[in-house]
């Protein structure tokens, strides 16, 4: 075992169904996830719902439902798309679930008790579907700054953190810590933030009722920052007597978030662990958007893409490869289901598809179908071997940076290749010449082992890609090959009888 890696989504929200947004968010986390187990490391992945607060409370409200039984049938349905998308999961955190609250009162009661929370009075503007309170002037036309909807003037007595008492120290973390917030553009926007000035955080509501009490005054709920964020630490069991997941896997490797979210990660959350006296996560990193037509998917543009329609249309792989391909490290993409029509036809069935089909048709024509031994080495085999032995750390170091649509790029480089050798050998002159024998059998070679390193590397980007390829290869049965571990030049061994099947990527009709 390679040591541990704790990789985080931010829990979702449960006022509606997700959407292509929130599978990038997680469809990532999860690759990254798979990498690392693949590689040997003791991985925990964690993702989960937030279900508290007023927008909660009252769109159960207007649906006729008591709010536990509407987050219940909403978050069924995170757990059905997870599973379509073959998300990896090591555990769902719900801050309903006992095992939440315990642990987020617990924690307010601690910073409290130390005097990191105090009681006051609070006025400010607050924005419901964004569950924020803002100053007015940090409204843009008297409306949400984030959102754009209309806020209401709230005065009610809340509790508040000291954050204003970690900006010095929050800052001197960062600075020392430059690869603590990722892509450095949301590093200097938080480092920006923190100089403007933090104010003190309020941390409980008494206008709704949906959340958990606080614990020392049970007419207070507590707010968002503390129920919704420690759900890092809860799902470890910290602060319990079963805190051996705690114990084993924090501090937090990866936080993946939404860049519209790094500020919570960045700057309340480790202010939060600060005061609790724990090691802040390694590395917050603040994604990109999926843009529809320029803007910002949501449910009140109508704008908003269903992850179930592409993936009944095209398959999860294929929506998989798309989202982790489009999205360039740290930078927003554009959705439209024309590219990815167009991934699936060129990277997918033309370039990785067809090298696998017309190899296998050419070794069974001219090698009844069984794999020979590499034996005559020339011109262009030493330049495919060399690209096939370097791209597996190549590949690790790219997703260890989460910078996956490079990483995909890099595994492309390999494709590509292959298909060039594969033009250059021409195996199917070689094989009607059995005075070539020798030759066509190093050439075949070669392209299924790289091919072998090819399927292996995109297990985590497309997990169910492998198993409907190691059959077609004759290794199905030999699990040995299927192995990060095994990416060692020459370990598929001559003899085995592979066995052609249906393209894995048929083509599409742009038009359909």
């Amino acid at each position: 075992m390679r040591g541990k890696f704790y990789i985080t989504t931010p829990i979702y929200y449960p006022s509606d169904r997700l959407h292509i947004g929130h599978a990038y968010t997680t469809v990532a986390a999860d690759t990254v996830a798979r990498f690392k187990r693949m590689e040997g490391y003791d991985v925990f992945f964690l993702t989960g719902a937030d279900e508290h607060g007023q927008k909660i409370e009252r769109t159960a409200k207007s649906k006729g439902k008591d709010p536990q039984s509407y987050v219940d049938e909403i978050v069924a349905s995170f757990k059905e798309l997870w599973a379509r998308l073959e998300i990896s999961y090591d555990d769902f955190i719900r801050t309903t679930e006992p095992r939440h609250k315990v642990v987020a009162q617990k924690i307010f009661q601690k910073l409290y008790e130390q005097g990191d929370i105090y009681k006051s009075t609070y006025q400010g503007w607050y924005c419901t579907p964004c569950e924020t309170f803002w100053t007015a002037r940090q409204l843009v036309d008297g409306k949400c700054p984030d959102c754009g909807r209309p806020v209401e003037l709230l005065q009610e007595e809340s509790y508040f953190f000291r954050l204003s008492a970690y900006a010095d120290r929050l800052l001197a973390y960062i600075e020392e810590h430059p690869d603590f917030i990722q892509p450095p553009a949301r590093r200097n926007e938080v480092i920006s933030f923190i100089r403007g000035g933090l104010e003190d955080l309020c941390v409980s509501r008494t206008t709704f009722s949906w959340g958990i009490p606080v614990p020392f005054d049970p007419r207070h709920v507590i707010y968002v920052w503390i129920d919704a964020l420690t759900n890092y630490l809860s799902a470890l069991g910290y602060g319990t007597e079963d805190d051996e997941r705690f114990k084993r896997y924090w501090p937090a490797d990866v936080h993946l978030v939404g860049k519209d979210i790094v500020r919570f990660h960045a700057i309340i959350w480790p202010s939060i662990l600060m005061a609790l006296g724990l090691e802040l996560p390694r590395r917050v990193v603040g994604h990109g958007w999926l843009l529809v037509e320029g803007g910002k998917m949501s449910k009140s543009k109508g704008n908003v893409i269903d992850p179930h329609y592409l993936i009944d249309k095209y398959g999860v792989d294929a929506v998989r490869y798309y989202l982790l391909r489009e999205l360039a490290f740290g930078a927003d993409g554009e959705y439209e289901e024309k590219n990815l029509v167009k991934r699936l036809n060129y990277d997918l069935a033309n370039d990785l598809g067809n090298l696998l089909y017309r190899t296998l048709t050419v070794l069974e024509k001219y090698g009844e179908g069984v794999i020979g031994e590499p034996v005559e080495k020339e011109g262009p085999d030493d330049e495919l071997i060399a690209l096939a032995i370097s791209t597996p750390a190549r590949v690790a170091e790219l997703v260890d940076q989460l910078q996956l649509s490079e990483a995909l790029a890099a595994i492309w480089q390999l494709v590509g290749r292959a298909n060039k050798y594969l033009d250059e050998t021409a195996p199917w002159r070689l094989g009607k010449d059995p005075g070539r024998k020798k030759r066509f059998d190093t050439v075949i070679y070669n392209v299924l082992e790289v091919y072998r390193f090819i399927t292996v590397l995109l297990g985590p980007f497309m997990p169910g890609f492998p198993p409907r390829v190691w059959p077609q290869l004759g290794i199905a049965s030999l699990p040995a090959l299927h192995t990060f571990e095994s990416l060692k030049w020459g370990q598929l061994p001559p003899g085995i009888r592979v066995a052609k099947g249906e393209p894995l990527f048929p083509r599409l009709e742009l038009e359909d």
